[in-house]
């Protein structure tokens, strides 16, 4: 009851989030739907304006319109009012997640966390964190952005907070270093995820890549029985922006999922969509405020009723 309690809850806080993305899209698209009373090019048109403007991204929208297209022909739908139902099933389709998406929470894990600077990567570890003790797993952090003076005291703070062990390095000192003593923690304590934060400088692709083969090859050797998953976080703030440091992390790590935040502040939300559209990566985590419980497993459904109003 209490976490139906709290679906309904960030569900409300998802509608309320995503408000300056609705007003970008869907009253676009609603005045679309009013304004045609025919289906033809320039209706198709228009929704594809739309859709781009609201950082859908190209590839993703051509798909949902083809396959709007298709739905419209196969079901002989003539009133353009009819095409919304339709056009949202499109938009969710392009989006499912797959049911493997957290592996992670039945097996030993390590999860690495990256991402650059000021897209709430160290609050996203401490909340996933917060989330998986409560699921009753033993969490072990690693503070392995060693490079960011504040990262290990605001991990530190998330690991209070969410009674967790940190296992942290001197500012500096090799993230690698990190990983391995916290690697020989949680096999000392059996624990079953071990969280690592690790560093994000995507300004330097040369130096971001050595680090990670590092630590991929210490977990590796030390820990190859543990499930591996590589969660990248990005501001949603940042549309398209974010897109491009996806792809651009994806080039240099095995990056299996990403954790989008500050979805609260943004009229750019549609990226979501763009994200697992191009790069075929699932948005596994959404974020739309500052507590525990404002990280949340991404749902398309319930993010497409979001962008859409639609009550559940």
């Amino acid at each position: 009851m209490a976490e139906e309690k709290e679906k309904k809850g960030f569900f409300q806080r998802l509608v309320a989030g995503l408000s300056k993305t609705r007003a970008n899209i869907v009253s676009g698209i609603d005045s679309i739907f009013s304004g045609y009373s025919s289906i033809d090019d320039d209706f198709y048109e228009e929704i594809e304006e739309i859709l781009v403007m609201g950082d859908l991204g190209i590839n993703a929208t051509t798909h949902i319109v083809e396959e709007l297209k298709a739905q419209v022909a196969e079901k002989k739908i003539k009133d353009p009012q009819e095409c919304k139902q339709l056009l949202m099933e499109s938009i969710k389709s392009q989006m499912a997640v797959g049911e493997t998406a957290y592996e992670f929470e039945h097996r030993k894990s390590v999860i690495l966390v990256i991402g650059v600077n000021g897209v709430g990567k160290t609050t996203s570890v401490g909340k996933l964190a917060g989330k998986l003790k409560d699921q009753g797993k033993k969490v072990i952090l690693a503070a392995a952005d060693t490079f960011r003076a504040a990262a290990g005291e605001q991990l530190t703070q998330w690991a209070n907070r969410a009674g967790v062990e940190l296992i942290g390095g001197q500012s500096g000192a090799d993230p690698a270093s990190v990983v391995y003593d916290a690697i020989a923690a949680a096999k000392a304590r059996d624990a079953d995820v071990l969280l690592c934060d690790t560093a994000g400088r995507l300004h330097n692709k040369k130096n971001l890549m050595e680090e990670l083969r590092k630590i991929y090859r210490i977990i590796e050797r030390e820990y190859p029985e543990a499930y591996l998953e590589t969660l990248v976080v990005l501001d949603g703030t940042t549309g398209q922006n974010a897109l491009l440091q996806a792809r651009q992390f994806n080039e240099v790590a095995n990056v299996t999922g990403i954790i989008l935040t500050k979805l609260d502040g943004t009229a750019k939300g549609g990226i979501a969509v763009a994200i697992e559209s191009e790069l075929d990566i699932p948005v596994k985590y959404i974020g739309v405020g500052e507590s525990i419980d404002d990280l949340q497993k991404f749902n398309s459904d319930e993010f497409v009723n979001a962008l859409f109003d639609i009550k559940e």
